[in-house]
């Protein structure tokens, strides 16, 4: 009998911790259901956060650089693909632009900078232009001009195109950081050949070269040139007026008086016409 009653309790006590372990399981179902649910959730916001983060990031490193940043580096130092830095800065880009802030995220000599926006530039070049005094003279922008159209291009090629020496300017170019040496002429004496450089591109905001204006846009249209030159040329049927003075009795003086009256003021004397005495002219500073 006490074995019956000991097998009957050990079943009971069986069937408790049964029950027990299966309420821990209905207990612990719930939980693992509700992060089944939860993680769609976290995995929408993660990307949005990291791309809030990437974009945080991106300005932090822009705003302390002092040249533009190639996207290469960026994403080396933010641990991320390029393509994910590119998709950020466009993203920046048209945020600024949208909110039409007063700088704009630009791509400079390919990498990406901070710069004023261009409605407001007026306002920026009084501002740096105040107290400046080193400015490029014209004979410098010209060969500046001539170097970043025409390069790679030597200096005798730059002097033939300007008409006068330009060793001078060239050199002040190439301090300056503006034209470098880029290659060397195959033919003979091989010639130093002078292009521009990112410094040139980074100071006129430029990606490349390929952006810069076309020449066209400076040559007056040929309904201009034309009307130059008709105003220029001289035809020989036109009529020539001749200017005729009248002495003090009315009669005009004949065109050979005239003539003599030209020719001795270039000697220094003077006719007067009222009583046809020959009067010195008055020297003058010339």
């Amino acid at each position: 009998m006490m074995d019956d009653a000991q097998t009957v309790e050990t079943a009971e006590e069986a069937a408790l911790d049964g029950a027990a372990d299966d309420a821990a399981v209905d207990v612990e179902a719930p939980a693992d259901v509700a992060n089944e649910v939860t993680t769609p959730a976290e995995a929408e916001v993660e990307p949005e956060a990291l791309a809030e983060e990437l974009r945080a990031a991106i300005e932090a490193i822009l705003m302390v650089a002092e040249r533009p940043v190639e996207p290469r580096l960026l994403a080396q130092l933010i641990e991320t693909s390029v393509d994910a830095v590119e998709a950020a800065c466009e993203l920046l880009v048209d945020e600024y632009e949208a909110a039409s802030r007063g700088f704009i995220l630009a791509r400079v000599a390919g990498g990406w900078r901070f710069q004023s926006h261009p409605d407001q530039a007026a306002y920026v070049e009084r501002f740096v232009l105040e107290g400046q005094t080193s400015r490029l003279s014209a004979a410098a922008l010209e060969t500046l001009a001539i170097v970043a159209y025409k390069q790679p291009i030597s200096r005798a090629q730059v002097a033939a195109i300007r008409g006068v020496s330009v060793d001078a300017v060239v050199r002040t170019l190439s301090q300056r950081g503006y034209i470098d040496e880029v290659s060397r002429d195959p033919g003979p004496g091989q010639a130093v050949l002078y292009g521009t450089t990112p410094f040139f591109l980074e100071k006129l905001g430029l990606n490349s070269i390929a952006d810069l204006p076309e020449l066209g846009e400076f040559v007056p249209a040929a309904e201009v040139v034309e009307a130059l030159e008709n105003g220029l040329r001289f035809e020989a049927d036109e009529p020539v007026v001749e200017v005729a003075e009248e002495a003090p009795d009315g009669e005009a003086i004949a065109e050979d008086e005239a003539a003599a009256v030209v020719d001795q003021a270039d000697a220094g004397i003077v006719i007067d016409l009222r009583d046809g005495a020959d009067q010195p002219i008055a020297p003058t500073g010339d």
